[in-house]
């Protein structure tokens, strides 16, 4: 059975699947690779065909994997879930294809050292193009386990990436040592020895951190609140003061003499606000309600602050590369904005910066404008927003408030820019409706609690149909609302104001991986070209 690549190919995707969050057992992504270093090695023996082999068979891995976890996708898109997953499945496999090659140009059977050097090259690469979907970084797969990765502070997710494919390298040279010398239990215990330190040594200093780790900073009372209006059928199709007048019943039982910010999601004002001033609407066609409602709120209560999430447009002098023009030639732009207010007035606004690749950026602008109201009418904008080039923090009592809009909380070192800004709490406000009750909303929540540890920095988070959180700071829920209810909550969060090892470095080990594998991949290029070609007068005679 074993020597079937179909099989193997689907017992790597169907082992990454179950180890995925929220319902899978992590445990099982230290395996998941090891068939498809069995393909790799039975297309080298076989010799025929090893880069065709190699591409197909990673690839029908990777579909399952990609198709089983975010199937969800499909609920907000369907032609966005069929692009992300098929492109995604490419993506992974040509990376295992581009491993392949290299490998067999080193001419070393200890070159598997280049699969972690590619494959985190690659989720490097991955954050910060058209077409960044880093959903499936492997580094995520213990989000819901935080006691195993406190080490996160010092690394980042590239860590956890790091560890989960050397001890995969591990566990098949040890399947190939038994392959020679045949299956005994000591001879098994001694060559899978390594792998099991591997796996021991990282998770028992994680827990004793864990154990030991105690919350710091002054302590801040937040409130978040979760109006849970259905996005498809309810939200975006009600008056835009229904959805205001939820969010202030909802809050204003809870509100202390000591609440000092309120986070509400993203787009709860649904008028689209004219910047600077924030009053005219479009919406409307005349003033805006929304804004004088929350005036009159938080006058009410002086001592706290709003935090909450806004689409807004600002008319501009010069056309940028995200501009559009009215039908009377003017030049604006449209944000997916978080407002930072009080009762006296904004004092701070904040553009999305980490855009979603269709529903909101237009990947490869130049060479798919043409396509634009075809394809990319995704539920979104057509087109792309505008976005902000500065990581802004808001203060209160001056503790530093990040403000992190949805789709921005699953990138680690974009993040931690926030907190070297000065960001003592991250605000995740987000509306996860569109994907429906699915693993999408739940592993949303998840990957928090990962920015919780990287930046050792408690987490306030305001869904507007999702799950509504408080997170401490070394990863764990400690406060929820339930999935589809209207709810609000209120939490003490400690504001820490000391920077952690990746804070200060970044996804420093995803640089050092891709300058690697750009030279790793070079070397391979000039061994292929410089190899040795059949003397063509030897090969007539």
């Amino acid at each position: 059975m074993l020597k079937s690549k179909a099989f193997l190919a689907i017992l790597s995707g169907v082992l990454l699947s179950l180890s995925w969050p929220t319902l899978g057992f992590p445990y099982l992504i230290f395996f998941a690779f090891v068939p498809l270093f069995i393909i790799e090695k039975q297309n080298v023996e076989n010799a025929h065909g090893v880069l065709r082999k190699t591409l197909i068979y990673s690839y029908l891995a990777f579909f399952i994997w990609n198709l089983a976890t975010t199937w969800w996708i499909w609920n907000s898109t369907e032609f966005g879930a069929i692009v992300a997953i098929i492109l995604n499945s490419f993506f992974m496999a040509l990376v295992w294809l581009v491993f392949s090659f290299s490998k067999k140009h080193f001419y070393n059977k200890h070159a598997l050292f280049l699969l972690p050097v590619y494959w985190i090259g690659f989720e490097y690469f991955h954050l910060d193009w058209d077409l960044s979907w880093s959903w499936l970084n492997l580094g995520n797969v213990f989000a819901n386990h935080p006691y195993a990765i406190q080490w996160y502070e010092y690394t980042g997710t590239f860590g956890g990436s790091w560890w989960i494919l050397l001890v995969n390298i591990l566990i098949f040279k040890g399947y190939e040592k038994i392959q020679e010398t045949g299956f005994d239990i000591k001879k098994a215990l001694i060559v899978f020895s390594p792998a099991l330190l591997l796996i021991l040594l990282p998770l028992s200093f994680s827990l004793w951190q864990y154990n030991s780790y105690q919350e710091k900073g002054e302590e801040i009372e937040v409130l978040v609140v979760q109006p849970n209006m259905d996005p498809w059928s309810e939200q975006f199709l009600s008056p835009p003061e229904e959805v205001i007048n939820r969010i202030i019943d909802l809050s204003t039982p809870l509100i202390s003499e000591k609440t000092r910010l309120l986070l509400a999601p993203e787009s709860a004002i649904q008028e689209g606000l004219q910047e600077p001033q924030m009053s005219y609407s479009t919406a409307a066609g005349k003033q805006g309600v929304s804004m004088p409602m929350l005036y009159s709120f938080l006058q009410k209560h002086p001592q706290m602050h709003l935090l909450i999430g806004a689409s807004t447009y600002r008319f501009l002098d010069e056309p940028t590369a995200t501009s559009r023009t009215t039908a009377h030639g003017s030049i604006f732009d449209e944000y997916n904005s978080a407002i930072y207010m009080n009762g006296q007035g904004i004092e701070g606004v904040y553009h999305k910066s980490k855009l979603v690749p269709g529903p909101e950026k237009m990947p490869f602008k130049k060479l798919l404008s043409p396509l634009q109201n075809v394809a990319f009418d995704l539920g979104g904008t057509v087109g792309s927003l505008g976005s902000d080039t500065e990581r802004k923090v808001f203060y209160v009592n001056d503790i530093g408030i990040a403000p992190l809009i949805c789709y921005e909380s699953i990138y680690g070192g974009f993040v931690a820019e926030f907190v070297r800004n000065g960001a003592q709490i991250l605000a995740v406000i987000t509306n996860d409706g569109w994907w429906g009750n699915t693993q999408g909303h739940q592993q949303h929540l998840a990957y928090a609690r990962l920015r919780a540890i990287e930046c050792r920095r408690s987490v306030a988070r305001s869904a507007n149909t999702g799950i509504s959180a408080f997170i401490n700071q070394r990863g764990d829920i400690i406060e929820d609302t339930p999935y589809w209810k209207p709810d609000a909550r209120l939490y003490r969060l400690a504001a820490n104001s000391e920077i952690s090892v990746f804070v200060r470095y970044g996804d420093f080990l995803g640089r050092m991986a891709s300058f690697l594998a750009v030279l790793l991949l070079l070397i391979s290029f000039v061994v292929y070209l410089k190899k040795d070609k059949p003397d063509e007068k030897a090969v007539s005679e």
